[in-house]
């Protein structure tokens, strides 16, 4: 009976068709303008505005014309070390000093460079066709460094000629003197082999290293000079460090890639 009383009252009152209806309150308004607001902007950013990225890869620092080892050619005992490791040496320079049984044998270099390794000593013996040293090949004592990366092949297409980058170099302490700057002078056709890295760097180490991810494509990074600093390059502070910087030192490399529109992400 209570529900029959209260369905009686409900149909005697009269029709509430004359009240006003409220579609939305202010802040329903205010929430929406701003929502419409946000995606206007967002939608004149994506087709408007620019996004960069970098691509990051491991390098080192040489005078771009490779490194060669040199063997021993024959087999003996190392009497004497005629050259100390990294001193410049000239074509036919005399390094090692080896006893056989024939009499003593001079082991002198190929052609001019920089003595980066030495890796036979006093006392040690060598046998025919061993490895005694890495020299890296430098044509003038003042011929410019450069940077080779090796970035991985998927992804050195993406890299274009003359992009901006910064290397941070393992001997100079970045957060005091920041980074070397240089700019991409070549990008590899082809990707290189553990054989092929370590051939061009003197160092079977080094192409292990670099190859340890599959076979990377090299990329010649040119530096940026700065006659007015200690090392003669350009650093993203003023001076730089206070020392020059050798051949054969382990970098790392930001690549700066092109700038993109975010529209382009979302495109096919």
């Amino acid at each position: 009976m209570q529900f029959r009383q209260q369905a009686l009252s409900k149909l005697q009152s009269p029709e509430e068709i004359d009240l006003p209806v409220r579609f939305a309150r202010p802040q329903g308004w205010l929430v929406l303008i701003i929502t419409v607001a946000v995606v206007i902007g967002a939608a004149v950013w994506a087709v408007t505005g620019t996004v960069s990225s970098t691509l990051n890869a491991p390098g080192i620092l040489t005078h771009g014309q490779g490194s060669y080892i040199l063997q021993s050619p024959v087999a003996g005992q190392v009497t004497a070390v005629l050259a100390e490791e990294g001193s410049r040496v000239a074509a036919n320079t005399p390094v090692l000093k080896v006893r056989t049984p024939q009499g003593n044998t001079v082991v002198r270099t190929i052609a001019a460079g920089r003595l980066t390794t030495m890796v036979a000593t006093i006392g040690s013996v060598v046998t025919t066709g061993a490895d005694v040293a890495s020299v890296e090949r430098v044509a003038r004592p003042g011929d410019p460094l450069t940077a080779t990366l090796y970035v991985p092949a998927e992804s050195a297409a993406t890299v274009p000629v003359g992009a901006s980058v910064d290397l941070t170099v393992q001997s100079v302490p970045s957060q005091q003197y920041g980074v070397l700057r240089g700019r991409v002078q070549a990008v590899g056709r082809t990707t290189q082999t553990r054989q092929r890295i370590g051939a061009f760097l003197g160092s079977s180490q080094l192409g292990e290293q670099f190859s340890q991810h599959g076979q990377p494509v090299a990329v010649q990074v040119k530096l940026d000079r700065a006659p007015r600093t200690r090392s003669g390059y350009a650093w993203s502070t003023s001076d730089g460090p206070p020392f020059a910087v050798d051949s054969m030192t382990m970098a790392g490399g930001a690549v700066h890639l092109a700038e993109q529109h975010p529209i382009d992400w979302l495109l096919p």
